[in-house]
């Protein structure tokens, strides 16, 4: 009978059962059923498949960590054969097979003591075993030996951990509770102890100085906690860090410590999987005058860093000459939510201008968000495309955004995102969605070359709309325009990249200054026609996801083959679709006015390619060179009324004439003058007619 190492418990062992997994077990057994279920081992990498990968436990058993199990994607992993790692033991199979789970703890100081797992017995590991762990520092280095002896309170022989007892008490003031817990009280240390040999740092020139003790001052962004450490995430006004902070496996570490905390913070700089980290030592909340010093610091270099000198455009075009300035200040806006640590989402429609447009921007941000975060994956944590079904930003897209983001801030911490909608969101019908965002104090940002309301102008932090700023309709300009023009003031450097964007977002009579920007950077006509249809192809299916992978092959592979072949199913599938609509159509006159309808729940499949508005789109240009007068082509489901048109019409003012027409129709217009008339199924017919009706008036 002995005691348990971690609580003094009297136990038949070295560790009780409520304690299993806050210690890890070197393994000197021989054969896979000797291992124990449950418990963490350390063990070395043998090995990478495409499933996993293969760890030794021991000298002679070797299980498999399969890519499910892991917290991250595979590929993001660093381990080299060799490299000691750490994981828990999941099941042992019938035929000696092991399963190996993910063990967030990957230092040998975050488990709270180590074990022998021996077929005698377990055993506290002793002197003459290996006790320096490869990631962790030697005892004449500063560090307390990995395992210490103590009397574990009310037991005997009990031991603890250096990770539980020295290091913890000597960083954050650890207290040993009756029973012999270690109940660690943070303190809030000022310095180390040698406080003036200790000067400032900055996080962007820490990089070699792995091994050294640092010191930083900046702002919590992020805390995130863990079965091991607790993460702190600090910004200075170089770029951002992460901190690990141990107080004991899965227990908050200095728990008045929050995001937004201006903080000085002192630790030495590691390497975790191949990401910069630092081991915090002692972390302290800055007031009062050391608090305004950083804060102070902080901004002034956001500021300085985060606002272009001036916006070169990417080609003479007098429509974005109009919204210079909204450029400057989205571009402004983009490039201090990087700096800040904010994450950045980005909401386009499902269409080819919106996946154009959020890729512009992506194409921007990535490398700023790389460059300022010591994380190797944090191009996926800070900044997101989601694609948006239709061109509002409604109560459903908001309410689904803002239950994300304050998930993301309870759960770790994370700061409220800057919002930019691309393509989508320039009518009055985004206002209730942008209320909400603004309830919980999130940017937003609005780029889109729809006709858009100046209450817009009044609900976001920047609207990039010629039709906003300038109270004109840009016929001739796409939301792949602007953006690729804003992401190109985000950072100049991928200027060259941007170049075709905007010829490919034109489905027809793209302005020769975009054709000849896209010709000079390699892309002739099919090469850009190619690109737009297997985009649009690609943006049908998975709609609801970005597909950042796939988008980026199709725009910016110069081969092409990829684009070639998609391109290739979407003509065949629009060809046929085409084909059965214009057997289906009806068309009126109605003074001088040819109205084509198409019945699009009878006459197309609605739920596969090409969808509803570009077909209709793909109809009105077939039909419009068939009359020598106006032309409409009319798509009309259960309850919505699409239009199509040769002529400016105001869907609008067409949806007021029907519901004047049709009062019981329930009609109200969504998109704005450019949307689409929603009706109650029961008046369809009514419905149908007074369109016609108000069209025949109003352009013949």
């Amino acid at each position: 009978m002995g005691n348990c190492i971690i609580c003094g418990t009297p136990v038949d062992g070295a560790v009780c059962e409520t304690h299993q997994e806050d210690v890890v077990f070197r393994f000197d057994g021989t054969s896979p059923s000797q291992l124990t279920p449950g418990r963490y081992y350390e063990g070395s990498v043998d090995g990478y498949a495409d499933f996993g990968v293969f760890v030794d436990i021991g000298d002679r058993v070797t299980g498999l960590l399969h890519r499910s199990e892991l917290d991250r994607r595979l590929e993001s992993l660093d381990w080299e054969p060799g490299d000691t790692v750490y994981v828990q033991v999941l099941d042992v199979r019938d035929n000696g097979n092991v399963d190996l789970g993910w063990s967030i703890r990957q230092r040998r100081r975050e488990f709270r003591g180590v074990l022998v797992d021996d077929p005698d017995g377990d055993y506290v590991l002793g002197e003459g075993d290996d006790e320096t762990d490869a990631d962790e520092p030697s005892a004449d280095a500063g560090e307390p030996s990995p395992e210490t002896t103590s009397s574990g309170g009310s037991g005997e022989g009990g031991a603890q951990s250096a990770s539980q007892g020295g290091a913890q008490s000597a960083s954050q003031g650890g207290a040993t509770a009756a029973g012999g817990e270690t109940a660690a009280t943070p303190q809030y240390a000022e310095t180390t102890a040698d406080d003036d040999a200790l000067s400032r740092a900055t996080v962007d020139a820490i990089d070699d100085q792995v091994g050294s003790l640092v010191r930083l001052e900046g702002e919590i962004v992020s805390v995130r906690q863990t079965s091991g450490p607790t993460v702190f995430e600090l910004r200075d006004e170089t770029a951002t860090v992460e901190c690990a902070a141990f107080e004991e496996a899965g227990v908050r570490a200095y728990p008045d410590v929050d995001v937004d905390d201006v903080v000085r913070l002192e630790g030495e700089v590691e390497r975790h999987h191949g990401d910069l980290q630092i081991e915090t030592e002692a972390l302290t909340v800055l007031e009062d005058d050391d608090q305004e010093t950083v804060t102070t610091r902080l901004s002034d270099a956001f500021e300085q860093e985060a606002r272009p000198q001036s916006v070169d455009l990417l080609a003479a075009d007098d429509a974005v000459e109009t919204v210079r300035e909204e450029l400057l200040d989205a571009a402004t806006a983009i490039r201090r939510a990087v700096m800040e640590a904010r994450p950045i989402v980005v909401r386009h429609s499902a269409t080819v201008d919106g996946y154009v447009a959020g890729s512009a921007l992506e194409r921007a941000v990535l490398p700023l968000v790389r460059e300022k975060h010591t994380r190797d994956d944090a191009q996926y944590h800070y900044f997101e495309r989601r694609p948006l079904e239709g061109a509002v930003y409604d109560m459903d897209a908001a309410t689904g955004d803002v239950t994300t983001m304050l998930q993301a801030r309870d759960r770790h911490g994370e700061q409220v995102p800057l919002v930019v909608l691309a393509d989508t969101g320039a009518t009055a019908e985004s206002t209730d969605g942008y209320e909400l965002l603004e309830c919980y104090g999130a940017q937003r940002l609005v780029i889109d070359d729809s006709r858009g309301d100046e209450t817009v102008a009044e609900s976001v932090s920047v609207a990039v709309s010629p039709s906003i700023a300038a109270g004109e309709d840009a016929t001739d300009l796409t939301s792949s325009v602007l953006a690729a023009n804003v992401a190109a003031a985000v950072n100049e450097s991928v200027r060259d990249d941007l170049r075709h964007l905007p010829a490919i977002s034109y489905w027809e009579t793209t302005p020769d200054v975009y054709t000849d920007l896209a010709a000079e950077a390699g892309y002739d006509d099919t090469a850009v026609s190619e690109r737009r249809e297997a985009v649009a192809l690609e943006a049908h299916y998975q709609s609801y996801s970005d597909k950042r992978e796939l988008v980026i092959d199709l725009l910016f592979d110069g081969a092409g083959g990829l684009a070639a072949h998609i391109s290739e199913q979407f003509r065949d599938k629009l060809e046929t679709e085409l084909a059965t609509a214009r057997e289906n159509l009806t068309v009126r006159g109605v003074d001088g006015v040819t109205i084509s309808v198409l019945d699009t729940d009878a006459y197309t499949h609605r739920y596969d390619f090409p969808p509803t508005d570009l077909l209709l789109d793909a109809l009105h240009r077939a039909e419009r060179g068939r009359t020598d007068g106006p032309a409409v082509t009319l798509g009309l489901d259960d309850d919505e009324l699409r239009v199509r048109a040769t002529e400016t019409v105001d869907v609008r003012d067409l949806g007021a004439a029907i519901a004047d027409a049709v009062p019981a129709g329930g009609v109200y217009v969504v998109g704005g003058r450019d949307g689409t008339v929603s009706f109650l199924p029961g008046e369809r017919d009514a419905v149908l007619e007074a369109a016609v009706d108000a069209l025949g008036e109003t352009l013949g």
